[in-house]
């Protein structure tokens, strides 16, 4: 019998016709684009300046960095990354109900430096995915991104994306411009997710110039990719959980996404660890670390993490447990994702193995 998957951490790639249309006229020189140089080569532009750090495309095919020689160009991008008929095929070969589409290029807006242009960039993508989404028959769903550059900006973000239809806000793990995630300034922002019936997705990535754990140690790729998922992520976890938004909004949804499930074991014994023993210097907080993140956080994993589910089951945590297939990125297991996470899970029992699968999914997406 066939079973119901639902990919809860997939990607696009952004087209031109994002940059070039849906980005208001006097934002675009500055906002994130794709330029070719004279040999043909392509690299990611932002604030008007040309990177030459990393090849875009090679991140986002899945065969972009097996040969350092044939390096694809942004012509390569498949389909399935910007077309949502496309997109929908590629679920009905890889046996997937229904996909949560999340940025690749535009994960970066946060290095976008003026409020303007980063509130324009985040407008323009969240119009142009809707639009997407919108030719996907319904079994595509997205997240819209916000400007954290400016609290206000990013307050107003969340109205147009409800209006979207789209399912929740995401923005990066690192501080924009030095602001935690429970400042007061974004009690309006938090407020609004969560008054619109929205989830929040905290999704990094890598190549990102943000003051970082990775950017502050490291110019070699290996080291900061190495890092740059699980010791941002965690930090994030860290505001947010400790820092109050979740006690001050029971009914919100947040997911950390795309940084593994080693370290989430570890860190809520070390939360939890904190709150018995420092808990003054946290007197907001009045639950334990651990019932929150239980009660209204998610995080994803991929297919060869699924020998750690018995365990985070034995912590009560086995109802947060998400999968995202990662297509088109360069790492992704692509074609065979669901055969993948089929071989994993066949040693747990079913309904744990069910909960990864797509209940979990449903639940977070608001659709359970």
């Amino acid at each position: 019998m066939t079973k119901r998957v639902i990919d809860a951490d997939g990607h696009i790639c952004e087209p031109p016709v994002l940059w070039n249309d849906y980005v208001e006229k006097r934002h675009r020189a500055d906002t994130i684009r794709i330029e070719r140089d004279p040999d043909g080569c392509d690299w990611l532009s932002i604030n008007g300046t040309i990177r030459r750090n990393l090849r875009p495309a090679a991140a986002c095919v899945p065969w972009g960095m097996d040969d350092p020689d044939q390096v694809p160009t942004w012509d390569d991008i498949l389909p399935g990354s910007y077309d949502g008929g496309a997109r929908v095929g590629v679920l009905d070969e890889e046996g997937i109900e229904r996909a949560l589409l999340f940025p690749s290029l535009y994960l970066l807006a946060g290095d976008i430096e003026d409020p303007a242009v980063a509130a324009a960039a985040c407008h323009g993508y969240n119009e142009w995915i809707a639009d997407m989404c919108r030719d996907g028959r319904g079994r595509l769903s997205a997240v819209g991104i916000v400007p954290l550059q400016s609290a206000e900006a990013a307050h107003r973000e969340v109205a147009h994306i409800a209006r979207l239809d789209l399912k929740g806000v995401c923005f990066r793990p690192e501080r924009y411009k030095g602001l935690a995630l429970y400042d007061q300034s974004l009690r309006p922002f938090w407020d609004a997710v969560a008054g619109e019936g929205l989830f929040a997705a905290v999704h990094g990535s890598f190549g990102a110039l943000m003051p970082s754990f990775a950017t502050g140690r490291y110019d070699n790729l290996f080291f900061s990719h190495m890092i740059c998922h699980p010791f941002e992520q965690m930090a994030a976890c860290l505001d947010i959980v400790a820092g109050g938004v979740l006690e001050r909004h029971p009914g919100l949804r947040v997911a950390f996404l795309e940084s593994g499930l080693g370290w989430l074991e570890y860190w809520l014994d070390r939360l939890d660890g904190h709150f018995d023993s420092m808990g003054q210097h946290v007197p907001w907080l009045k639950r334990k670390p651990s019932e929150l993140f239980r009660e209204q956080c998610f995080i994803s994993i991929e297919a060869d993490e699924a020998n750690r589910l018995p365990r985070l089951a034995e912590m009560g945590l086995e109802q947060c447990i998400l999968w995202g297939a990662d297509y088109p990125h360069y790492d992704c297991t692509y074609p065979g994702a669901v055969r993948d996470l089929e071989e994993h899970l066949a040693p747990l029992p079913a309904g744990l193995a069910d909960g990864v699968r797509w209940r979990t999914a449903e639940r977070f997406l608001g659709l359970a």
